[in-house]
């Protein structure tokens, strides 16, 4: 069948699950190309998985982007590029030079690179970088979107926004509530603005958490190790913990109420 009309049928369908859809965003998801970014049908409304990774059904991409309400000279930051797919819908909504996308997983960012490449966006600049540090060489950002979950949003995001900016992102682990927020001078650096439901998201991860790279748990490594060689390593890695807060809040401590 014609991938129009089988991008079509996917729209409307998102629009009557959502009680409606911005004309707008109604419009690049008729535009972009799905199956440039998912292989497997990509036009059913239906989560999928690409390298050990989340791939949102359209219906939650639309309500990450109505949440997001980007307009049309907004930069934009997405943290989570995944397969690109979002990054897409963007650049249809702001134009490519104006996204800019993160993700912590090498080969998402050279998928995603590929994929938007073979859509015709390939003005979306893609880089691998740990999330939670945003791309601060080219803040500030009018609008930042996290595709994943972290109990409140890492400081350095709520730094790189422009005055009056707007960062969407599931908040709250393991239940998550997709908010719109706003950084401010009170102790926790910002405030909700807006809330838009729950939502199920995978959390924001940090280094050694990727799918396939090195594990932080002293047991797993080793036990890949026996996977992969047909022994236990003779010594074990020292025990890497991670300070959530100092991670979040860029260094600064975080100050609770």
């Amino acid at each position: 069948m014609d991938p129009a009309v089988l991008r079509d049928d996917m729209v409307d369908g998102v629009a009557h699950a959502l009680d409606g859809l911005d004309e707008r965003l109604g419009t690049a998801m008729r535009t972009v190309p799905r199956q440039s970014f998912v292989e497997d049908r990509p036009y059913d409304n239906r989560a999928d998985d690409h390298a050990g990774s989340d791939v949102l059904a359209p219906e939650t991409v639309a309500r990450l982007l109505d949440a997001l309400d980007a307009g049309s000279e907004d930069d934009v930051l997405v943290v989570g590029v995944g397969v690109g797919y979002t990054a897409a819908l963007l650049a249809e909504l702001v134009g490519e030079r104006r996204v800019h996308a993160v993700d912590i997983v090498r080969r998402l960012v050279l998928d995603a690179r590929h994929n938007l490449g073979e859509a015709g966006y390939d003005g979306v600049l893609v880089d691998r970088r740990d999330g939670a540090d945003g791309l601060p060489e080219y803040a500030p950002f009018d609008r930042v979107l996290v595709e994943a979950a972290a109990v409140r949003p890492p400081r350095s995001l709520l730094d790189q926004l422009a005055p009056d900016g707007r960062l969407v992102m599931p908040m709250g682990l393991p239940e998550a509530a997709l908010v719109a927020v706003e950084a401010d001078d009170s102790p926790d650096g910002f405030r909700i603005v807006e809330e838009f439901g729950t939502a199920t998201f995978a959390p924001l991860l940090v280094d050694g958490e990727q799918p396939g790279g090195m594990a932080r748990n002293r047991t797993e490594r080793e036990d890949r190790e026996f996977e992969q060689q047909g022994y236990f390593a003779p010594t074990g890695w020292e025990q890497n913990w991670i300070d959530w807060d100092d991670r979040l809040d860029g260094g600064r401590g975080h100050r609770r109420r």
